[in-house]
């Protein structure tokens, strides 16, 4: 690598970073359920940037429309309905339309910045797809080094156990926190995910998703 990545993520970003493959250019997770994590991890910033909030409970409410200039961001603000639209929007079916195209503005920025690269792949010489292997700057160290010190320090910050949660909402705990001497933590994560309504929506639609290929549906 060439350079290291400074610290200046979104938290769409740096979930995207935890769950992606630096050889094969892919999510370690499935896409979809990835997809769901990005869109919650953007809910949350944009509430912390007082763009959104909740009402009753699983209602999302734009309170500004004013874009923040980041590109992940108002992807995602975007895509929400107006503050005119009076009943809101519900949080997991939004999460699950928005989860389709939340990694393209990540993959995209991620690749600006050169974290990683993309490469045009032909699948048994016919079938055109795209790969994201690991770029010229370091991000995806970093991001692991950063998840793994806050994970031995007991998740001391709001926006560390927020990253946590939608780790745990997505499966991907099962590939970060393996084994049974992370059971306690991911047991305490699963617990998180149902206090944090943006993380709610984002566990609500990995589980329907699940069970409806358990149905066969």
């Amino acid at each position: 690598m060439t350079g290291t990545a400074p610290y200046a993520l979104t938290l769409a970003e740096e979930l995207l970073l935890l769950a992606w493959d630096p050889v094969r250019g892919r999510p370690v997770i499935r896409q979809a359920y990835l997809g769901y994590g990005l869109a919650g991890a953007a809910l949350v910033d944009l509430e912390a940037a007082g763009r959104v909030t909740v009402e009753r409970g699983d209602r999302i409410a734009v309170t500004t429309p004013l874009p923040l200039n980041d590109p992940v961001l108002d992807a995602a603000l975007a895509a929400l309905p107006g503050p005119a639209k009076r009943n809101g929007v519900r949080a997991h079916r939004w999460v699950r339309r928005a989860g389709r195209s939340a990694q393209g503005p990540c993959l995209r920025r991620l690749e600006e910045r050169g974290a990683l690269r993309r490469e045009a792949r032909r699948a048994l010489g016919l079938f055109p797809h795209t790969r994201y292997p690991a770029g010229p700057v370091d991000f995806l160290g970093p991001a692991h080094a950063r998840f793994r010190a806050a994970v031995e320090a007991g998740l001391p910050d709001h926006r560390t156990r927020l990253l946590a949660a939608l780790v745990s909402a997505t499966g991907l705990d099962a590939k970060l926190l393996p084994g049974s001497g992370f059971r306690p933590l991911r047991r305490d994560l699963r617990r998180l995910v149902k206090e944090v309504w943006t993380v709610r929506a984002v566990h609500r639609a990995v589980q329907e998703d699940k069970n409806s290929a358990n149905s066969g549906g």
